[in-house]
């Protein structure tokens, strides 16, 4: 028994010694671990809270779309993209923002929401979208090179058919009719691979109906082409 007491003290003797070398380390290490716990909540709270006031605030430029009340969705624009900046609505906003500035003839602020949709927007689709209305701008403007630059590059997927098409709009604007048929025809492709592709994915009977969008797309590029003449 004299000896497990003995054996006993000089456990707690080399745990003592042990703790008072690593103890400090050990509270530190577990003090910062519950930091970051802490802060990754804190975060996750802040980040839920911001993502449902910029989603009221979204909702209120929907309203003062609908209305056409065009200082309200100015100003509500402006307050989302101002405090919310990284939310998934900012770019959305840009987009409501820039089209009642377009239809109030400003086309300037209509540009500089475009341009921020584009450079912020996560979303590679709503990028898209911005890129395109951007250059349907320019070009209203005759802004050719600017318009040009707007539907530069590789588009998403699903859009190839919209940026060939817009390409070849700016084009017949400059009277390059060779490169503009060119790009209707690109447009053309692009249109009929994507039906393919649905259709294929499709059950036979949905594939007969097809896509509405993409016929109606590939008619209109039809007469494009058409008012263009034979090359």
């Amino acid at each position: 028994m004299a000896t497990y007491d003995l054996q006993e003290q000089e456990s707690l003797a080399e745990l003592k010694s042990w703790w008072k070398t690593n103890g400090n380390m050990i509270l530190m290490a577990v003090a910062i671990a519950l930091l970051v716990f802490a802060g990754w909540s804190f975060w996750n709270r802040y980040q839920s809270s911001q993502g449902a006031q910029a989603g009221v605030l979204y909702e209120q430029l929907q309203a003062a779309a609908r209305a056409n009340d065009a200082k309200a969705v100015r100003d509500t624009a402006g307050s989302l993209l101002e405090q919310y900046p990284r939310s998934a609505y900012a770019p959305l906003a840009a987009l409501i923002a820039a089209k009642a500035a377009y239809a109030a003839n400003d086309a300037k602020t209509a540009k500089v929401q475009l341009q921020w949709a584009v450079e912020h927007a996560r979303s590679e689709q709503v990028k898209a979208v911005a890129r395109l209305r951007l250059a349907a701008v320019a070009l209203d403007e005759n802004a050719f090179d600017e318009a040009l630059r707007a539907v530069d590059g590789t588009p998403p997927k699903g859009f190839e058919a919209l940026f060939q098409s817009m390409r070849g709009d700016i084009l017949v604007a400059q009277k390059k009719i060779p490169e503009a048929r060119a790009a209707y025809q690109a447009a053309l492709d692009a249109g009929s691979a994507k039906a393919g592709e649905k259709a294929a994915d499709k059950p036979a009977d949905a594939a007969a109906q097809g896509d509405a969008a993409d016929p109606t797309l590939r008619q209109v590029l039809r007469l494009k082409l058409d008012a263009l003449g034979e090359s």
